[in-house]
């Protein structure tokens, strides 16, 4: 059983490894738009359904890290800080004095964002070649919408940093919340939690097409190689 389980891991990463080797310019080019949107496309859409953006900062405490992470501080406390670390943010200023809506992003965001970029790329990259060995079958328009529709979820989905509708303070919430004025604090909770659940199941649901697209790939890749030189086997068997 453990035998069977490493080969399946094995063929599913020699799928992975050998789309993105294949198709690099489509890994790299699905890769990077989902992060771009990722940064830009929150902003712009409360930009457009609340006010426009007219604040945009790097946090300017970054400069003195260095000095923070050679500090006497335990390491165990710093470690717990460092993943809330605001790196920069937009907002918008209300006319009615304060925040009207903020978008921060900090290093926990930061790498969410690039996970889901880079499974997002692996993902086109293996559904590409999958197409190419001919092994996606009827399915194979489904399997490329549900890849885009899951890096679409990714990016309108993200929470927001600490700032929101209701100043600096309130609760994290996904982009979409920050759209509607007046919610309730129920309403605000209950966009928080869902947030959290809805990120953690399109990561998952990526992960899991991206194994699945690796390993039947592998497997085909595998036996294409050995029908094309009868002398290599493929691994595993």
């Amino acid at each position: 059983m453990a035998s069977s389980w490493r080969g399946s891991v094995r063929r599913a990463v020699r799928g992975v490894s050998s789309a993105i080797g294949e198709r690099p310019a489509i890994f790299t080019g699905a890769a990077a738009a989902t992060l771009v949107l990722s940064v830009v496309l929150p902003p712009l859409v409360l930009s457009v359904a609340r006010t426009p953006v007219d604040y945009v900062t790097v946090n300017p405490w970054l400069r003195r890290l260095p000095e923070y992470l050679a500090s006497s501080v335990p390491w165990r406390q710093k470690l717990e800080k460092l993943p809330d670390l605001a790196l920069f943010w937009f907002s918008s200023d209300s006319p009615m004095g304060g925040t009207e809506w903020g978008f921060a992003v900090d290093v926990r965001d930061v790498a969410r964002m690039i996970g889901t970029s880079l499974l997002v790329g692996a993902y086109f990259a293996l559904w590409a070649r999958a197409r190419a060995l001919g092994i996606l079958g009827t399915g194979a328009r489904l399997s490329r919408r549900g890849g885009a529709l899951g890096a679409l979820v990714s990016v309108v989905g993200l929470s927001t940093g600490p700032c929101s509708v209701m100043g600096c303070g309130a609760p994290v919430l996904p982009v979409v919340g920050l759209v509607f004025v007046g919610l309730s604090s129920t309403t605000l909770a209950a966009l928080s939690s869902l947030s959290t659940v809805a990120t953690a199941l399109v990561v998952v649901g990526l992960g899991g097409g991206v194994a699945f697209l690796g390993w039947r790939t592998g497997g085909a890749g595998a036996l294409t190689a050995s029908r094309t030189n009868p002398s290599a086997r493929p691994a595993g068997r």
